[in-house]
């Protein structure tokens, strides 16, 4: 029973100390989504408590709590809009079409590997968030405006390195906004030209991921065309050949792979 119990705190500990980058990507981008909750000092009180002239006291919430309340309903998107989690799930997804697979794997499956995924590819942004701003604010060592600022920079950098400048141009032109530099990009215009050019790069990928799958499926269509057999579903006869190619060229190292080092990670 001890051993049990040992083992589960193992593995307990284990999950926590692998969630923890994840929660504070979390809180950088509630602060990112929530400016109105950076102010000058250490922190915020949640309940304000007045005393009326009859002794009586009265409770209400402040308007930081509820700008924190109001930015945990976007932090899904926020999550997904402002990492890598667009441009792997769109991938995932096109290689599963191009296979044939219908529900294999599920859509749970292939969130569940895009989020871990992108926790792995985010993992440079995520020190420098702990490091600069998260730690010293938590040790009071600077304001929360300060934090803001210093959590901001990292996020800010990985959007901008996989921006095209074609992109960020176009959202430029339409906001009527003139910049001397790229840090002088807002933030509500770097985010959507972020977003095109993950959704071009996604398909790109997807692309060049569907030719051998499509070549397949044009040599069995026409083998089955030549020997009369017209009723039979190319598509059923093929996918056994897309799985064997898929599995012989080790197409899950080649796609995590290649989808890590689309961002950068392997320069260097």
């Amino acid at each position: 029973m001890r051993r049990l119990e040992r083992v589960s705190a193992e593995k307990a500990g284990a999950v926590l100390r692998f969630l923890l980058p994840l929660l504070l990507l979390m809180a950088a981008m509630l602060l990112l989504a929530s400016p109105a909750m950076a102010q000058q000092g250490t922190g915020m009180s949640a309940v304000t408590v007045t005393t009326n002239a009859d002794g009586s006291q009265e409770y209400s919430l402040t308007l930081q709590v509820l700008a924190l309340m109001t930015a945990l309903s976007f932090l899904p998107a926020i999550v997904i809009m402002m990492t890598s989690f667009t441009r792997i799930i769109i991938v995932l997804s096109i290689l599963r079409q191009a296979m044939g697979l219908q529900q294999s794997p599920n859509n749970q499956v292939l969130i569940g590997i895009s989020l871990f995924l992108s926790f792995f590819i985010m993992s440079p942004v995520l020190d420098r968030v702990n490091n600069d701003a998260l730690q010293p604010y938590l040790a009071e060592e600077i304001s929360s405006k300060e934090a803001l600022a210093r959590a901001e920079l990292p996020v800010r950098d990985f959007m901008l390195a996989q921006t095209r400048v074609k992109d960020l141009d176009t959202f430029l032109d339409i906001a009527d906004i003139q910049v001397d530099s790229e840090a002088e990009v807002p933030l509500r215009v770097l985010i959507p030209a972020f977003v095109t050019s993950e959704l071009k790069t996604a398909f790109q990928i997807g692309f060049m991921l569907f030719l051998p799958f499509l070549v397949i499926d044009l040599v069995v269509a026409s083998i089955l065309m030549a020997m009369g057999m017209m009723m039979l579903s190319p598509m059923l006869i093929s996918l056994p050949f897309k799985l064997m190619l898929f599995v012989l060229v080790d197409g899950w190292n080649l796609i995590m792979g290649t989808l890590a080092n689309s961002f950068g990670l392997g320069a260097g």
